[in-house]
Formats: structure tokens, sequence, C-alpha cells
């Protein structure tokens, strides 16, 4: 998996400009908001949410043998902006809990609400997974 970091530019932070993967298997995991496997909400708060929520992306991955530095990239979709800057350092040591140091290429979209309440993040990936040998 080779970044894709134009010459010249400022390094981003948390989050790769672009990816570039060899052939392998594509696995596209659907939104996953910070239910746990009953679809149950176990927390209304943010930093849980979002904790569970990238736990769904990585149980799904794994379906597919895919782990997390496989994603290439990640879509978040937030209720409450002014919450997730406040929280940035939680979520980002949950994010290295989970993740390690890998940073696919994201965007993050603050959205009025989502479809399962009281969801307050939705998370949806693409990883490529290496061919099985």
């Amino acid at each position: 998996m080779n970044v894709l970091q134009p010459p010249g530019w400022a390094p981003p932070v948390g989050y790769a400009n672009g990816i570039c993967v060899p052939a392998g298997e594509i696995a596209f995991v659907a939104g996953q908001v910070g239910w746990n496997d009953q679809q149950e909400f176990e927390s209304e708060d943010l930093i849980p949410q979002f904790e569970q929520a990238l736990k769904n992306v990585l149980t799904v991955l794994s379906q597919a043998g895919g782990r997390p530095e496989h994603i290439c990239r990640m879509t978040a979709y937030c209720c409450d902006k002014s919450a997730y800057l406040e929280a940035r350092p939680e979520l980002g040591k949950i994010w290295r809990e989970l993740m390690g140091k890998h940073f696919p290429a994201m965007s993050m979209i603050f959205v009025a609400d989502l479809l399962d309440h009281p969801a307050k993040i939705e998370l949806e990936a693409t990883a490529v997974v290496p061919p099985r040998i």
C-alpha cells in the first residue's frame, strides 16, 4: 500500500490524501454505528459509539480476512461537530489502539441526523485484502 503525498504539500494529520494498492480482493464495509452485535446502543455518547463503530467495521472486515491496515478509505458521518472536535484527543487514542498508525484516505461529513437513533457517528470503509495463498 502506497501513500499518495504530493511533493511540497503539508502532511495531513490523521488521514492520507490518497492510497494506491496492488490488486487484491476489494471489501466494502457498510456504514457501522456504535451499537453492539444485537443492534443495541450501550451509550448515547460519541466516544463509546465511535469505539464500537470502529470495532464493528473491523469485525465485518475480518470476515473477508481483512485487517486494519487493509483499509484504504473510510468515511465518517457525525451528528455533532462540536462534540467531535472536543473529543478528538480521546478518539485519536481509540484509533491508535484499534488501527495502530495506519491512516487511510478519509472524509468526515457532518450531518443533521443518522437513521439509527440515537447514533452519533457512522463509519464506512473500503479495503483491499491481499490475495490468500
